[in-house]
């Protein structure tokens, strides 16, 4: 079956649209990378979201206009990439959208908000579309997060060691051997919370992150400013449990630097950069990990993945996902091309260890194509029959990526 998977993280930067091959071989989940394309949103949109966003007040009229504008602009990524990856031929969408809130109360999740309405990406498709995945897992008592952690247990299966699988968004989070998986805390997004703030640049948007960790780079580590960041409660909870910019936002860095008004950006940033390294190793090492196997935009900065070292030493290793066959810009996108296969084939998308769910479950609502109901992973009349599908539990990089 040819999935497209469509995401944008909490740096709502950009919607990703990843294509792939999936075909069930036994209790393997074959994945053949057909691409990806990224098309950012437009300024104007973007704009418009960041202001929507925690801690800022909106209106239902604006959420409302804001669930059309994404779901179009999803659409438009869609279509693209079943022409130019697919040649046309994609047979379901899943969409996870854009998520604007997750209702954090005491440590429970208590409910989730993505937005894109999926119907703009059936209608300009014509294909299924499953979306709306986290809330599932909310309602069967789970964290709704992180969902990519069954398909990176399935990955990494096999692997010698305990190996694993952190993503650098604009939160991070790890999924172990064990199907332990949880939000370490921020990785990009208290950095371009900062970049945007106390660069000159980033008054104007010009300059929204910090590129190639250059800003780091020339800046000093404040140890006083780390200790006070260190010193965040979430940091200190017991797994499962996650996290976004809900708390790690604009306001909270304000709060953090009162008294360290004279720091120079640069310095601000290193230790922001730093706290990301320091985060992410002490959850690694929690888990007794014997390798680290990255993706995420913050891959990308060398400056993070230096720190990261450091903190860990040569005993655990870090490696990108490219390095296994899955580029670390579309991982995300085909994790969730993979959750929408399974959702069609009603099979669950959910590690209970993973999120606190009292039990995995089938993820998502279904919107039809213009076939109607019918999925292509599923018969006419419904789903199969109890034992016509094994659900996978190995999933196999296969092929190369075009283009």
């Amino acid at each position: 079956m040819r999935v497209i998977g469509l995401m944008s993280g909490t740096s709502y930067d950009a919607i990703d649209a990843g294509a792939v091959d999936l075909a069930l071989d036994g209790d393997r989940l074959v994945l053949t990378p057909l691409g990806l394309i990224s098309r950012g949103y437009d300024e104007a949109l973007r704009a418009a979201l960041a202001a929507a966003l925690p801690p800022a007040s909106t209106t239902l009229a604006d959420v409302c206009r804001l669930d059309t504008l994404i779901g179009r602009a999803f659409a438009g990524a869609a279509v693209e990439a079943d022409r130019d990856l697919c040649d046309g031929a994609a047979e379901l969408v899943a969409s996870h959208g854009q998520t604007v809130f997750h209702w954090v109360e005491d440590g429970t999740v208590r409910g989730t908000l993505q937005i894109g309405q999926p119907a703009w990406i059936a209608e300009a498709t014509g294909l299924p579309v499953v979306s709306d995945f986290r809330p599932r897992d909310v309602a069967a008592g789970g964290q709704g997060a992180p969902l990519v952690s069954l398909v990176d247990q399935m990955w990494l299966r096999g692997r010698p060691g305990a190996p694993v699988a952190l993503n650098l968004g604009g939160i991070a989070n790890i999924t172990a051997p064990d199907g332990t998986a949880f939000d370490t805390g921020p990785a990009n997004a208290l950095i371009d919370a900062a970049v945007r703030e106390l660069t000159p640049l980033g008054r104007e948007g010009a300059l929204a992150y910090d590129r190639d960790g250059a800003l780091a780079a020339r800046g000093a580590v404040h140890p006083e400013l780390l200790a006070r960041l260190l010193a965040e409660p979430y940091y200190a909870l017991p797994a499962p449990k996650t996290t976004g910019k809900e708390l790690f936002h604009l306001p909270y860095l304000r709060r953090a630097l009162a008294g360290f008004e004279d720091l120079a950006a640069e310095d601000v940033v290193a230790t922001l950069t730093r706290l990301t390294a320091v985060t992410v190793a002490d959850a690694v090492r929690a888990v007794k990990a014997s390798e680290v196997i990255a993706s995420g935009g913050g891959i990308r900065n060398p400056t993070l993945m230096a720190m990261l070292r450091a903190e860990l030493g040569s005993a655990v290793p870090v490696r990108g996902s490219d390095d296994f066959g899955l580029p670390s810009a579309a991982k995300e996108a085909y994790a969730f091309a993979v959750l929408g296969f399974l959702t069609a084939h009603g099979l669950p998308g959910t590690v209970p260890a993973s999120t606190g769910a009292r039990h995995a479950s089938v993820l998502g609502s279904i919107t039809p194509g213009r076939a109607g109901l019918r999925l292509p992973g599923l018969a006419p009349h419904g789903p199969q029959a109890p034992g016509d599908f094994v659900a996978p539990t190995r999933l196999v990089v296969d092929g190369h990526v075009r283009g």
